[in-house]
């Protein structure tokens, strides 16, 4: 299978590398809004294309990895591109995922390609999880907890403040809410019971310290709702302690069974990661691998994971996968 990736940053690299982990799949170009020259990738042999040039390499590409951002690059990349290619991308804006989904489906259906939207952990994994979850337990209760990781949403509206040089923040879950939905207990819980946020920031020189914590600690959407710890460093420990960009999580569905629901039970599922877009690039790849298998059988338009049967993600063939994980 044949990978084109479209844009080279974090999530971009992180899928170089997942292609090199899988025996059957391989790069065949990336494309970037910069200097192809500027842009200095790990894999010898593969070419850097400018994207005003990607139409002249749609017989080059299986499917299209398209890393751009959710905010305001996917929305218009990927329904654009899969009128060239099948495409896979990482939506996440939960909100919007039904919009996009129908932006996509129409553009791919019209070119006889094959898309989908928001694959990676969150949605994906997690997604998966919950709907495993909510069907096994159809009686019970949904939660879902982030972290301890960098968000990096939040860690870029840290640093448009005036007055920031550079800044990385992480969400935190409650361990006393984890502790009471692991037990069961199945308790209500607002935004700010959920998590918590701590910020570490470096102020440019003679800023007001003052006033960008409260600028951050009253920003509606992203910390208003949050306990929110500031500490101000300098920018040499900010690179030393906080260069990595981990992540992770729990999906907790918590049921009852029985005639008369007398049994509880408690279903978990955790992810503790390094590297958040490294891990999100390996689900891509996986899901990849489904997309340029349902082209092949003439399947058209966009999925989510929803409706990729798992044996589609694997290399494996069925005897060998029921053989060796059934």
């Amino acid at each position: 299978m044949k990978i084109g990736i479209l844009g080279y940053g974090n999530l971009g690299r992180g899928v170089e590398c997942a292609v090199r982990q899988n025996p059957d799949v391989e790069l065949s170009c990336v494309f970037t809004r910069r200097d192809p020259k500027d842009v200095k990738i790990l894999t010898e042999g593969v070419s850097v294309y400018n994207v005003a040039d990607i139409a002249a390499h749609k017989d080059d590409v299986d499917v299209l990895i398209i890393c751009g951002g959710s905010a305001t690059d996917l929305p218009k990349q990927t329904p654009e591109y899969a009128k060239l290619f099948n495409v896979i991308d990482s939506f996440d804006t939960h909100a919007k995922i039904p919009e996009h989904f129908a932006n996509v489906d129409a553009a791919a259906k019209q070119s006889g390609h094959t898309a989908l939207i928001s694959a990676g952990w969150d949605p994906g994994m997690f997604s998966l999880n919950r709907l495993y979850a909510n069907c096994i337990l159809p009686e019970g209760s949904d939660y879902t907890f982030w972290g301890k990781g960098v968000s990096q949403g939040h860690s870029d509206a840290i640093r448009r403040i005036e007055g920031v040089k550079n800044a990385k923040q992480y969400t935190i879950p409650v361990p006393e809410a984890l502790s009471s939905v692991r037990a069961g207990e199945n308790p209500v819980l607002t935004t700010r019971q959920k998590h918590t946020r701590e910020c570490f920031v470096v102020a440019e020189e003679g800023a007001d310290k003052g006033r960008i914590e409260q600028e951050i600690k009253t920003m509606p959407n992203y910390f208003a709702d949050y306990d929110t710890t500031v500490h101000f460093i300098s920018e040499e420990e900010l690179l030393r302690d906080h260069a990595g960009i981990p992540h992770g999580g729990f999906v907790f569905r918590t049921g009852v069974t029985g005639w008369e629901k007398e049994h509880k039970h408690v279903m978990e599922y955790s992810l503790k990661l390094d590297s958040n877009p490294e891990f999100t690039a390996s689900v891509i790849v996986a899901y990849a691998r489904a997309i340029a298998r349902l082209n092949k059988e003439n399947v058209t338009g966009c999925k989510t994971v929803f409706d990729i049967a798992p044996a589609y993600l694997s290399p494996l063939g069925g005897e060998e996968l029921r053989k060796n994980l059934l």
